[in-house]
């Protein structure tokens, strides 16, 4: 497949994006995304480059800082950007923001699944695995989260 630093290319974006739509906070996503590959690295080498394992392993550790909190943290504020539109940073920030809050309207299992899906390469089968569930459980977790996310953003109250 090639070098670990091109399994860490092509990996970051997507994992650090699942960690951002599974908790919430930015430094706590960098954190575990910096972690994951560390873990990785350090437990099964170099020449280990397994997108599901690495998202496993971040996924854990997702739930680990959970449990000891019992609760994710909520969003937190970044710092604007100067090189950008200001507006439209604003305007960009405030849609994450909403998107990042609805998906923290679901529940916890919907949550890890949908963010699975959109933010990995991984297919519904290795998903399934990695959940202990069925495949077709979760095409239905992933199409009912997706219904509930649009209703949460079209200001739906329903806390299902």
């Amino acid at each position: 497949m090639g070098t670990f630093k091109a399994f860490y290319n092509s990996y970051r974006d997507k994992l650090f994006a699942y960690l951002m739509r599974m908790t919430g906070d930015y430094y706590l996503a960098s954190d575990i995304t910096q972690e994951s590959f560390t873990r990785i690295l350090s437990q099964y080498g170099k020449n280990s480059q397994n997108g599901a394992l690495l998202f496993s392993i971040a996924r854990n550790a997702v739930f680990d800082d959970a449990r000891k909190k019992r609760r994710f943290r909520p969003l937190g504020e970044e710092k604007m950007d100067d090189t950008h539109d200001l507006e439209q940073l604003v305007l960009v920030r405030e849609s994450y923001r909403q998107v990042l809050a609805a998906m923290q309207r679901l529940n916890k299992g919907e949550r890890d699944i949908l963010a699975l899906v959109v933010s990995s390469d991984l297919s519904y089968r290795d998903i399934a695995e990695m959940t202990g569930s069925s495949e077709v459980n979760v095409k239905v977790t992933v199409h009912r989260a997706r219904t509930k996310l649009k209703k949460f953003l079209q200001g739906g109250t329903n806390h299902e």
